[in-house]
């Protein structure tokens, strides 16, 4: 049996943007139709379970101009809309949406706001995007490797420190272990 991964989604006036959270997928599989037809299946976890996912978008899509990353964590993709204008819901049909479907609060704009500058006010934090047209076929996409690592960045407190400089700014950690060690042996 397939499960649903969970769905993020926000839009601008070109653009659809969708980040599917499912950390540590093998075997991704995305394919995305000029009606609108966005699909993806991959298998997670410990246990391997099989996701599978099939949104029918509010309109049309330009396949040759949208964008995908698949990272670690997450696949995230910029879909360019066929025509630009504003969508009023990710879902074409009157029924509910998905509860595995859910807004993207953090990529957000309304419509009234939206410049239309496009991703430049967007952090993307340096994502390399693959192209979702030129591949044709029924696999439009073809298989990914987890290619693009998430940066790890040091934890508070342990990061590089450059004693040079920090002698410049009378803020070296050593001198200040002296001093402790100095008061904690009573020696002033």
């Amino acid at each position: 049996m397939s499960r649903h991964p969970e769905v993020k989604w926000a839009q601008r006036v070109d653009k659809v943007f969708i980040t599917v959270l499912l950390p540590d997928a093998k075997d991704a599989k995305v394919k995305l139709e000029p009606d609108g037809v966005f699909s993806f299946s991959a298998s997670a976890g410990a246990e391997n379970h099989h996701y599978e996912l099939k949104l029918d978008l509010f309109d049309k899509v330009n396949v040759e101009e949208s964008k995908i990353n698949v990272g670690v964590r997450s696949i995230f993709c910029i879909l360019e809309k066929a025509e630009k204008v504003w969508w009023k819901k990710l879902l074409r049909g009157d029924g509910k949406t998905p509860h595995y479907v859910k807004v993207d609060w953090d990529k957000w704009v309304d419509e009234d706001e939206d410049t239309g500058s496009g991703p430049s006010d967007l952090d993307l934090g340096g994502m390399d995007f693959s192209k979702f047209g030129g591949m044709g076929g029924d696999d439009a996409m073809g298989d990914f490797d987890d290619s693009d690592e998430d940066l790890e960045l040091p934890k508070p407190g342990e990061q590089d420190y450059d004693k040079n400089e920090a002698e410049e700014i009378g803020d070296d950690p050593s001198e200040e272990k002296k001093e402790e060690k100095k008061e904690a042996a009573g020696t002033t």
